[in-house]
C-alpha cells in the first residue's frame, strides 16, 4: 500500500510539472462550485479584455465612439479579431481621426462589425475550417461583408479582406466570458 501511495504521489506531481495544474481531490462539491463561479466572474469580456492588454486603446476609443461598448461586453457569443495600435497606425495618415468624427459613426460601426463575427469560433476550428475547404475559407461578419482566412506557409492564419488587403492573426484565443477574441496585425476595411 505505501508504494501505491507513492506512485500515486508521483503521478500527481508529473501532471503538475506538466500541466501546470493541480487537482483538489478533497474540497467539497460546494467549494468547487464556489471556485468556479468566483473564477467565472474573474475573466473579463471582450471589452474589458481589449482595455486591459495596452494595446488596443485605439480599438477601445473607437468601440466608445461608434457606441458598442454594451453590444461587445453583452452575451455574445462573439469572436473579435481585434487589431493592435499598431495596425490602426499603420492606417493612411488621418484614417483613424476621420473615423472617429462624431458624423463618420456609421462608417466606424461598420469597420468595427466587420471585425466581428456572431459566434465563439477557436482558431482550432478556423483552422479546420480552412483546411477542409481547400485552403481557404469565407466567412461572413457582423457588418454583412465577408473575410477570408488561410494558413500561411510558417502556419498562421491570415485574413483577408473585401479590398485584398492580409492581415495574420499574431494572438489566437484570447478568451473572454463572451466570447474569444483574436489579435491581428491589420485592420480590415469592407472595400
Amino acid at each position: 500500500m505505501r508504494n501505491s501511495n507513492k506512485f500515486k504521489a508521483a503521478a500527481l506531481a508529473a501532471v503538475i510539472a506538466t500541466t501546470g495544474f493541480a487537482v483538489a481531490t478533497t474540497a467539497p462539491a460546494s467549494a468547487h462550485n464556489h471556485m468556479e463561479k468566483k473564477a467565472e466572474k474573474a475573466q473579463p469580456n471582450i471589452v474589458e479584455a481589449a482595455m486591459s492588454t495596452g494595446v488596443h486603446d485605439t480599438l477601445v476609443a473607437a468601440v466608445k465612439a461608434a457606441d458598442l461598448v454594451d453590444t461587445l461586453s453583452g452575451p455574445g457569443p462573439f469572436t473579435v479579431f481585434a487589431p493592435t495600435d499598431d495596425a490602426f497606425a499603420a492606417l493612411p495618415d488621418g484614417t483613424v481621426a476621420g473615423l472617429l468624427e462624431p458624423e463618420a459613426k456609421d462608417q466606424l460601426t461598420t469597420v468595427l462589425t466587420y471585425h466581428v463575427v456572431s459566434g465563439r469560433v477557436p482558431a482550432a476550428a478556423l483552422s479546420q475550417a480552412i483546411r477542409s475547404n481547400d485552403g481557404s475559407y469565407s466567412f461572413e461578419t457582423l457588418a454583412g461583408a465577408e473575410l477570408t482566412a488561410s494558413i500561411d506557409s510558417h502556419g498562421a492564419i491570415i485574413i483577408t479582406d473585401a479590398a485584398g488587403r492580409t492581415s495574420k492573426v499574431a494572438q489566437a484565443d484570447v478568451k473572454t466570458t463572451n466570447g474569444v477574441i483574436h489579435v491581428t496585425d491589420g485592420v480590415f476595411l469592407p472595400g
